[in-house]
């Protein structure tokens, strides 16, 4: 269990830093750095196994029919993300603790930092696709919190929705491209999959699958043309930009690429699509870098040069150069973060990130700028430093690869030109902000930061230092497992060192030195070449023209269909369900009459389908008088209980009799506040209309009913009823159904009536509506706020009604009953209380909070659910046994029992605190009307026919 837990610890802590915040800013960041560390220890734990070539595993099925398991792979490419994630993550909360200010909420930065972090390494540290997929949208969401973390500020929200916007976009393409993988792998494990590479690649779909599975991985990693989302994040606050563009977020894409390089690469298809988007995006972010004023935008768009670099390299489709993909993706960590803190520290002491205001910084921070300036020398390349030798390594693949013929110089110079496009933008940068004159109009005096504020920086800029000069010792063993497990196979042999010999690389690297200075010297030209001469195309003008085209279409096609009209809404909807059922039956040459006679009619039968037809058209023909029609629509629910029971389906019956009551007394409170009557508003064409819908549509239900009933049916029942007891513990076979069989099915539905019951208290808490003072002929309500009789009989049901709640929860298994059925009958014994004796009353006696309840049960559910992992069984997979007492004798005891606990407190609560809000409503709107009645009703509290009509 080690594996998963290094995944989930930052998740399941993610709500801690909301509880340390309270201690203190300085116990905040301790208590999130000693997550990350503890973290960080699991996994340096389980390192020398992955340095011993062992792949470790871990997990439990969780739902298997659809392929979804909870598995989880520690490889040596899954090593290299998971170092990188923790150690550059707790280099960002310290780093994080002195840049914010004391005005941000530092509890809510590391509450989404821990949430970001925990989604990065399950999607590394994931074993099977699916579950991989659920990580990567959890990052994008994760993602668009921590950059719109300054919502105050309309860049900053612009630049998160615009980041999940595209990679949302990207992950529905992930999902297609995943779906398609596992149909042609046979399974979604990954280890199944690395070994299907062949299979995958010769099969008709793959050029689906991989144009698919591409569409995600640019995105996330900011490729060409997905490129300018990336940019604009840089709203975020810098040690956000600093932990997602250098170790995270964006590297989620390329760690994609490397994950299914043994499975997808290799193939024509494969070099030129990834190869080309590589090629494009390295160019021209490299060229859009140097012209960039703010110091984070070149950095962002150096980032995305670089991220083209690692995309190039991957598109390469050789051993070699998916090792130097690899490497440079190492290398673009370090120096890039170094050089976003540092951008940080100079925008936390000037007050502005414009480069032609910072100039001269040498002579305030000297310190900082050395610091700056060799994270800046190691982006450009320059010798010593981590980022020429994968430079080096970049330029050898590129005169190594021979795809076009006579063409073939076109890579090794597209390299060069990169090359001299980085070197020039990153001497801006030095020249720029730490020379150049003196500094202009900065709304701070600049100087030194914080001494632990620098910590950071100083680790970063030692390790370019470290692994520019010592690449053998530091870096090689790593490099060696992680493309061992990129490749899923032995890697090439490959040697790191500071110099390789006097050879073409080195001389393209010389080059590229010389004429990026130079490059930057003629900058005056340069600029103005750009800005005058060349065509300007922003890709963020165009996202903008797309987005707006798309509003306005949707506000046309919106103000087509909709007019607040209700019954228009229906007729819509209804007219479409008849379309695309009727097809079927036009088109098919079958008689609509099967092989099975129909069984005859009975006195009791006919008796029930009569009043249930007459209660039917009695609720149409009463419908403008509320309250009658309430009454009949109640009989036509007690009448489809009487069918369930008349054709054995007690459970369904007593769910429809405890439904029925539930409703009725909801719509009860409701009507309160409506007028007694409708008033006539629908024309005689409406009229018309929706008379015709009605016909067709029960004419159309008739005919599909005794189509159905009249042939054979082969229904799943027999393997419920056959199952049911050996397999559930129960002879009830629907409610074992419902907590075991599907019981992920009913979780799903208590937690969708959790949700929707506190959006009905968000709605109700605190409203205050006008009640009316008397009835529609003017004759004042009662003055007596509850009724006596009511009051006298609720009081003594209440026990009554929980005891049968009780016994129905309980025999539930076995007999009809069940946590759903009981909670509506115990809701309904509390909210008789509510209409009975008041709100205060029953705050006295029955000390419940709602939501709690509600918690609670949801929780049971889940921990049931989850309880089955411990004993390596698939997720809520339920188990039972027998046991005897000396008293009580034999007796069954199931750990679905506690999943239907949840499901009664879901349901108490939920129906409970739904109606309990009415209640009040209703209690608080009875109260003015007494007050209207011994004092006057004042002009603004008699309600208008409009107003009551709502």
């Amino acid at each position: 269990m080690t594996l998963p837990f290094i995944a989930l610890l930052p998740l399941l802590t993610a709500c801690l830093p909301a509880v340390l915040v309270r201690r203190g800013r300085n116990a905040c960041a301790w208590g999130v750095a000693a997550i990350t560390a503890a973290a960080l220890l699991l996994l340096l734990q389980l390192a020398p196994r992955v340095f011993d070539g062992e792949v470790i595993e871990a997990g439990s099925p969780w739902i298997p029919a659809l392929g979804l398991n909870a598995s989880f792979r520690l490889d040596g490419l899954a090593l290299l993300f998971s170092l990188l994630i923790l150690s550059f993550g707790l280099l960002v909360i310290l780093y994080a603790r002195y840049y914010l200010s004391e005005r941000d909420p530092i509890g809510r930065f590391y509450a989404l930092l821990l949430l970001f972090m925990g989604s990065m390494l399950g999607i590394v540290l994931a074993g099977n696709l699916l579950l991989m997929l659920m990580f990567w949208e959890l990052t994008s969401l994760s993602s668009f919190l921590l950059i719109g973390y300054w919502h105050h500020q309309a860049d900053a929200r612009q630049g998160a929705r615009m980041a999940l916007t595209i990679t949302s976009a990207g992950g529905l393409a992930l999902l297609g491209g995943v779906v398609l993988l596992g149909h042609i792998a046979g399974s979604f494990e990954l280890s199944v999959i690395l070994d299907s590479g062949e299979q995958v690649r010769n099969h008709p779909l793959y050029a689906a699958t991989l144009v698919l599975i591409l569409l995600g991985a640019f995105t996330k990693s900011a490729q060409f043309p997905f490129h300018f989302w990336l940019p604009h994040a840089m709203a975020a606050p810098t040690p956000v930009s600093a932990y997602l563009h250098s170790a995270t977020m964006v590297k989620a894409g390329v760690f994609l690429l490397a994950r299914l390089f043994p499975v997808l690469a290799g193939t024509d298809l494969w070099f030129f699509i990834v190869g080309g988007a590589g090629l494009v995006t390295l160019l021209f972010a490299a060229y859009a870098a140097l012209f960039k004023h703010d110091i984070k935008a070149l950095l962002a768009y150096s980032t995305v040069s670089h991220l083209g670099l690692i995309t190039l390299l991957f598109g390469f489709g050789t051993p070699l150069a998916a090792v130097a993909a690899l490497f440079h993706i190492i290398n673009h960590a370090i120096f890039k973060a170094s050089l976003f803190m540092a951008a940080g520290i100079i925008d936390h002491e000037c007050g502005t990130r414009d480069m032609r205001r910072i100039n001269g910084l040498w002579k305030y921070m000297p310190y900082t700028a050395c610091l700056a300036i060799i994270a800046a020398a190691s982006m450009a390349g320059v010798p010593l430093l981590n980022g020429f030798l994968s430079k080096e390594m970049f330029f050898s693949k590129s005169l190594e690869i021979t795809p076009f013929g006579a063409w073939n110089w076109l890579l090794p110079v597209a390299a060069a030109l990169w090359g001299i496009f980085s070197v020039a933008y990153s001497v801006r940068f030095i020249h720029d902000v730490f020379f150049n004159g003196e500094p202009i109009d900065l709304p701070r005096t600049p100087h030194e930061p914080p001494r632990w504020m620098k910590v950071p920086v100083e680790i970063l800029v030692m390790l370019c230092l470290l692994v520019g000069i010592f690449p053998a010792l530091l870096v090689q063993p790593l490099l060696t497992v992680a493309a061992a497990a990129s490749l899923h196979a032995p890697p090439p042999h490959f040697t790191l060192a500071i110099w390789h010999g006097f050879n073409l690389p080195v001389i393209m690297s010389i080059v590229a030195l010389a004429a990026g200075t130079l490059l930057y010297s003629q900058r005056r030209y340069l600029f103005a070449l750009h800005d005058h001469v060349l065509p300007t195309l922003d890709a963020k003008a165009i996202y903008d023209g797309i987005q707006r085209a798309v509003l306005v279409t949707s506000q046309w096609f919106t103000a087509a269909l909709q007019n607040d009209s209700l019954q228009r809404y229906a007729a819509w909807l209804i007219g479409s369900a008849l379309l695309l059922t009727a097809w079927p039956f036009l088109q098919s040459s079958s008689p609509l009459t099967g092989s099975i006679s129909a069984q005859p009619i009975d006195f009791v039968t006919a008796t029930g389908a009569f009043l249930l037809i007459a209660a039917a058209l009695a609720t149409m023909m009463f419908h403008r008088q509320r309250l009658i029609a309430l009454i009949t629509l109640s009989a036509v629910g007690l009448l489809v209980s009487l069918v369930f029971v008349r054709f054995s389906a007690p459970d369904l019956a007593l769910t429809q009799l405890a439904v029925e009551v539930v409703s009725t007394l909801l719509l009860l409170l409701a009507l309160y506040y409506l007028p007694q009557y409708s008033p006539t508003e629908t024309t005689a064409r409406r009229r018309v209309r929706d008379g015709t819908l009605a016909g067709l549509s029960g004419i159309g239900l008739a005919a599909l009913t005794w189509a159905i009933t009249t042939r054979p049916l082969n229904s799943i029942s027999d393997y419920f009823v056959e199952h049911s007891k050996p397999e559930g513990g129960g002879t009830n076979v629907v409610n074992v159904i419902l907590v075991d069989f599907r019981g992920f099915d009913t979780l799903g539905e208590i937690t969708a009536l959790a949700i929707a019951a506190l959006a009905i208290y968000a709605l109700l808490d605190g409203l205050r509506l006008t009640s009316p003072g008397s009835d529609v002929k003017g004759r004042p309500w009662a003055p007596d706020r509850y009724s006596l009789i009511m009051t006298t009989v609720a009081r003594p049901l209440l026990p009554l009604a929980m005891l049968v709640s009780i016994y129905i929860f309980l025999r539930g298994h076995n007999w009809p009953g069940g946590g759903f059925i009981a909670g509506l009958i115990a809701a309904s014994a509390l909210i008789l209380q509510y209409l009975a004796s008041g709100d205060d009353w029953i705050k006295s006696r029955v000390r419940l909070r709602f939501h709690l309840v509600m918690a609670a049960g949801l929780a049971c559910a889940l921990l049931t659910g989850l309880g089955s992992w411990a004993f390596d069984a698939p997720f809520l997979t339920s188990a039972f046994d027998y046991f005897h007492w000396p008293v009580v004798g034999k007796f069954e005891l199931a750990t679905a029992l506690l999943f239907d606990l949840g499901v009664y407190l879901t349901v108490v609560g939920a129906v409970s605190l739904i109606l309990a809000c009415l209640g009040k409503l209703s209690a608080a709107g009875h109260g003015r009307a007494e007050r209207q009645l011994s004092t006057g009703p004042s002009q603004h509290e008699l309600p208008s026919p409009v107003e009551g009509e709502g």
